[in-house]
């Protein structure tokens, strides 16, 4: 595994340390492993949501009334289960 040294202020080194002692992470280099993959996985759903806008301006406007649209809309979440 690739080390990295990382330079704190006072207060986040401390913020750091009461979550380790908190029992919540192993040791620092667990709390900062876990806030990089978090941080990668927002990154790739903030992506995927940017393609997704732009796909969608891209298609160009829609030919349905916003009755369709929300009425599709309703019958999507009902499909996945969630509530009106």
């Amino acid at each position: 595994m690739a080390t990295m040294n990382v330079s704190l202020p006072g207060e986040l080194k401390k913020f750091v340390e009461d979550r380790v002692r908190s029992g919540e992470y192993a040791n620092s280099s667990d709390f900062v492993r876990d806030l990089i993959r978090r941080s990668e996985s927002n990154h790739r759903k903030l992506e995927a949501l940017q393609r997704a806008i732009d796909d969608g301006i891209a298609s160009g406007p829609s030919g349905k009334s916003f009755d369709q649209i929300m009425d599709g809309a309703r019958a999507e979440a009902k499909r996945r289960g969630h509530a009106d």
